[in-house]
């Protein structure tokens, strides 16, 4: 089953979410379990870049394919599979980055265990 081009773009950003949701699950990311945070993060981004593009797409320095868009524009020229980008990009960004953290914080706690269980073998 082939995806409409004009879908291909929103599929993508859906195929980044799913494929960064287990961090949340699998290693305890704990991004999705503080909603005011993220949106906090999100926000800024998406407002920042969104004023950025806006301004790019009034400059004629920035457009996007018709092809590969739904069509939906949602103001300033901006379609929807952007701001859609501005959104999933940042949560994918930070589940990483927290994903990140948390195994860095697993790895030094093994690491100290060990330390401690060789010392007290001396």
């Amino acid at each position: 089953m082939a995806i409409p081009d004009s879908l291909q773009y929103i599929a993508l950003m859906a195929g980044c979410l799913l494929l960064t949701l287990p961090l949340e699950f699998v290693l305890g990311a704990r991004v999705y379990r503080r909603p005011l945070r993220l949106v906090q993060a999100v926000l800024v981004t998406l407002l920042a870049f969104s004023v950025w593009d806006a301004i790019a797409i009034a400059a004629g320095m920035w457009t996007y394919s018709e092809q590969f868009t739904s069509g939906i524009m949602v103001g300033f020229g901006l379609p929807l599979e952007e701001i859609i980008f501005f959104i999933a990009i940042p949560i994918c960004g930070i589940l990483t980055y927290e994903a990140v953290g948390r195994v860095f914080t697993l790895v030094r706690s093994w690491s100290r265990r060990e330390r401690v269980a060789q010392e007290g073998d001396r």
